[in-house]
């Protein structure tokens, strides 16, 4: 079963940052997919933060423009999710995920940020 398998999740204090990687597994190859990452916060539902679409355009959130940086390394079969200046409203579970042309989508498993003094 393919897989994406995520890293990098943590408690941290305002203004601090973190990486969030997710990497293909089990045959998973994102070259050619869509990606992203997206965060769901407890009692909201689900919402995109950044992606790369398959031409290869990054959009993020207007939350999130500025401060985080969606890139991809093919030879690393890897997505990135860079999050600086971290906001107490950052805090949720985040998820990778990849689409393909045929629509059908891969989730990583969720990796926890909570940000708070």
């Amino acid at each position: 079963q393919v897989q994406l398998v995520e890293s990098g999740g943590g408690s941290v204090e305002p203004g601090a940052s973190l990486t969030f990687t997710c990497a293909g597994s089990r045959g998973l190859h994102l070259d050619g997919y869509a990606v992203g990452w997206s965060r769901q916060a407890p009692g909201k539902e689900r919402e995109m933060v950044a992606g790369i679409k398959s031409d290869g355009r990054t959009v993020y959130a207007q939350s999130v423009k500025g401060r985080f940086t969606i890139s991809r390394d093919s030879t690393k079969n890897t997505i990135y999710l860079q999050m600086n200046n971290l906001k107490s409203e950052d805090t949720a579970v985040y998820y990778c995920a990849a689409e393909a042309d045929s629509h059908e989508v891969f989730w990583g498993q969720g990796t926890q940020v909570t940000v708070s003094s």
